[in-house]
């Protein structure tokens, strides 16, 4: 078993920036491919990023346009997602995901389906 813990959401003007993490504990040793979604209010769950077990390949929703980049630490079974030129669009529940599998690619990092683990989330808000 393996849980998943976000944090460093909170409150951020636009066009500020923040920084994720989301902390894996327990069965870590076949931790895979990770992804960032999101939920915005009275919208459904949305792809943010994703990076495979060895940092080698890395993905992002086409709203990303450069302004987030993930990474990863496995040494200390944490991954972050930075985010910069953050607008008020982008408010939302961000939530991590840990997949079994290390490397998917592009179709299959974008489902939630690839994903076993499910953190509870951080809040983003981001004011105008």
């Amino acid at each position: 078993q393996v849980q998943l813990v976000e944090s460093g959401g909170g409150l951020v003007q636009a066009g500020g920036s923040l920084r994720l993490s989301c902390a894996a504990s327990g069965r870590t040793s076949s931790n895979g491919a990770v992804g960032w979604f999101r939920r915005a209010p009275g919208k459904g769950r949305e792809f943010v990023a994703a990076i495979n077990r060895n940092a080698d390949e890395a993905y992002y929703g086409d709203f990303v346009k450069g302004r987030f980049a993930i990474s990863r630490d496995n040494l200390k079974n944490t991954v972050y997602l930075q985010m910069s030129s953050l607008k008020p669009e982008d408010t939302a529940v961000y939530y991590c995901a840990l997949s079994n599998t290390f490397y998917l690619n592009r179709n299959l990092v974008t489902s939630e389906a690839s994903y076993f683990y499910w953190g509870q989330g951080t809040p983003v808000t981001v004011s105008s």
